[in-house]
């Protein structure tokens, strides 16, 4: 069992969920006897959430609420709590009891094992059909950026060595994946099956748009994957066009005619503009992710911080 544990939990819109969340993280913590410390990050929450952490930290000293300026993201969010953490093992979990505190300790028993990073991964997705889809094309674009062995993993429930934290320390883009930043760290990664629950109240704040634009955003961020991509197609209609331009010579010769016109030009044409347009867009989201690197954002800022009024 590690010697401290800190508790990262981003929380959006759940001023229902985050009182019951505390109740039943409480008695699963105290029962480790470790020093332990419950760190929630408010995420530009519409609702009470920042007021029903206020009133947390009140009655429990082992709560730091931090209210980030706007919301900024999921692990943006975890990123801030992460590294306020000031205890030996850094466990993330989400705000709506879909994953079981009381699964906590077969988490940091796995880690106990050597390893640097466990997930754990639900027994059954609580998701609907478009919502499942996106969780798939989000761990394709993962498999890319983090190794297709460790993808399959991934999960919002993490246990995680806080040795892993220098390794993305100054990490300063707005533009960020979690799970990726660990691979910068670590390759000692592990899982355990847990129970899930349905959502304590109401929605995912994850939509299956949102999904895709994390996808899009590991890919052309961690990757070079798509590059590649449009390498390997502008070399496979090279091959194309000679090809093409094999038949026009070979009819010429052997029979003295032409390829049939207009049809076939604007055929040929539309492929290779396509070919063009798409091997422009991926070097055009590269070229936009260094941009947003280069003008520097902070992946948060930090309006309130409960830590900095206790004496």
């Amino acid at each position: 069992m590690p010697e401290s544990i800190s508790v990262v939990i981003p929380v959006y819109n759940s001023a229902g969920a985050v009182p019951a969340l505390a109740d039943r993280l409480f008695p699963v913590l105290r029962e480790l006897r470790v020093p332990f410390e419950v760190i929630l990050v408010n995420d530009g929450s519409r609702d009470e959430s920042w007021a029903a952490i206020e009133a947390l930290t009140a009655h429990h000293p082992e709560i730091t609420g931090i209210d980030l300026m706007r919301n900024y993201g999921q692990h943006n969010a975890l990123l801030c709590g992460i590294r306020r953490a000031r205890h030996a093992a850094i466990v993330t979990m989400d705000d709506d009891l879909q994953q079981p505190p009381e699964e906590i300790p077969r988490l940091l028993a796995r880690l106990d094992e050597g390893y640097d990073v466990v997930y754990g991964i639900p027994e059954r997705q609580q998701h609907g059909l478009w919502r499942n889809v996106g969780s798939r094309m989000t761990k394709a674009a993962l498999g890319a950026a983090m190794g297709a062995d460790i993808a399959p993993m991934v999960s919002a429930f993490r246990a995680v060595r806080a040795s892993v934290k220098p390794a993305f320390e100054q990490y300063r883009s707005p533009l960020m994946s979690i799970d990726v930043l660990l691979t910068w760290a670590t390759t000692k990664f592990a899982a355990v099956v847990v129970r899930s629950h349905p959502r304590a109240s109401g929605r995912s704040n994850y939509r299956v748009r949102s999904l895709v634009r994390h996808a899009m955003n590991m890919m052309t961020g961690f990757s070079l994957i798509p590059l590649q991509l449009a390498t390997l197609t502008g070399f496979v209609f090279t091959l194309f066009g000679v090809a093409v331009l094999a038949l026009v010579l070979g009819r010429y010769v052997l029979s003295g005619t032409s390829v049939a016109g207009f049809p076939f030009l604007a055929s040929i044409i539309a492929i290779f503009s396509g070919a063009q347009l798409f091997a422009l867009g991926i070097i055009g989201e590269y070229l936009g992710r260094m941009h947003m690197r280069t003008m520097e954002r902070p992946p948060y800022v930090v309006r309130a911080d409960t830590a900095a009024r206790q004496p």
